[in-house]
């Protein structure tokens, strides 16, 4: 069940956030309240894996909010290739006109797991199903408010976080504070990488927003999505209080050893490598998903 949509104010921005109770996404419109331009980030296609089957009700929520806001979008942002669920972000261009656009370092994740799924050989891994591709340092605008973009691998390798205003969007890299981090043992992770990508985020001044991308409402609690860095530096449960970075591989790499595949990463990549769209349709209009066999193993536990 989706949870209603958070506001806050934050930063010189307004960020609507929408909770997805299947996957603990958290999706979000940042707006300049001054322009009422946005940027939509990580916006969620829902699938059920039982009947193969897409449906639109996220989008369909982000979508309305920004009808009746009457905002104007400027970007539909993804930080990465997501292995939890399928990316809306075409769904919602092919409505609203804005420009796709993730981290450039996409085409070595779409060159890996074109290999994992044995995909034809001229299937393009040159990043062409974005708009733009973002590299670490670039800008870009959001009405008045300026964009940056840092280069934040270890979840995946070509993970990025958007700094908008005073808010920095971190993806799967920092969790909430009782939550810690997000795991690194994905095809292309790395978790010294990881490390060193929160302690970019986590020089950031202290009262920038972070705003997560997943929460799973540990120990029962609503799900949440805002802290900052000065509340991540203090309580983070696994980088806080100035962790060490052998302390942190260690833990992170012992943790994500029992972790269980997330239940719709095979179906997930070969839809968000393309963009957020579905495998080309064979000559009779069908699609189909290709899943490799015996190419992962279970956690142990």
């Amino acid at each position: 069940m989706n949870h209603p949509m958070q506001h806050f104010e934050h930063g010189g921005a307004h960020i609507a956030a929408l909770h997805d109770g299947k996957t603990g996404s958290w999706q979000y419109v940042v707006s300049d309240p001054a322009t009422k331009a946005c940027a939509i980030i990580d916006p969620v296609w829902d699938f059920d894996e039982k009947a193969a089957a897409t449906s639109t009700r996220n989008a369909e929520v982000l979508l309305a909010h920004v009808r009746d806001e009457g905002l104007q979008v400027e970007w539909i942002l993804d930080t990465h290739p997501h292995a939890d669920h399928f990316s809306a972000a075409p769904w919602l261009k092919a409505r609203l006109g804005a420009p796709t656009a993730i981290g450039d370092k996409v085409t070595g994740v779409q060159a890996l797991w074109k290999d994992l799924y044995g995909l034809d050989a001229d299937f393009p891994t040159d990043g062409r199903q974005w708009d733009r591709l973002f590299m670490a340092g670039d800008t870009f605008r959001v009405g008045g408010l300026e964009g940056r973009v840092l280069f934040s691998p270890g979840h995946t390798l070509a993970s990025i976080t958007y700094v908008i205003g005073g808010n920095a969007f971190v993806h799967d890299t920092l969790m909430m504070p009782d939550a810690g981090t997000s795991r690194a043992d994905f095809p292309g992770g790395d978790s010294h990488a990881l490390y060193g990508s929160i302690q970019e985020i986590l020089a950031l001044p202290d009262d920038t927003g972070v705003f997560v991308g997943h929460d799973y409402g540990p120990d029962g609690r609503d799900p949440e999505c805002f802290s900052t860095v000065a509340r991540q530096k203090a309580e983070n449960i696994h980088v806080g209080g100035g962790q060490s970075e052998a302390a942190f591989v260690a833990l992170r790499d012992k943790r994500d050893a029992t972790l269980p595949l997330p239940r719709l990463m095979l179906y997930a990549l070969q839809v968000n490598i393309r963009g957020g769209r579905l495998p080309e349709p064979e000559a009779d209009g069908r699609v189909f998903f290709r899943i490799p066999a015996n190419r992962f193993e279970p956690p142990r536990n």
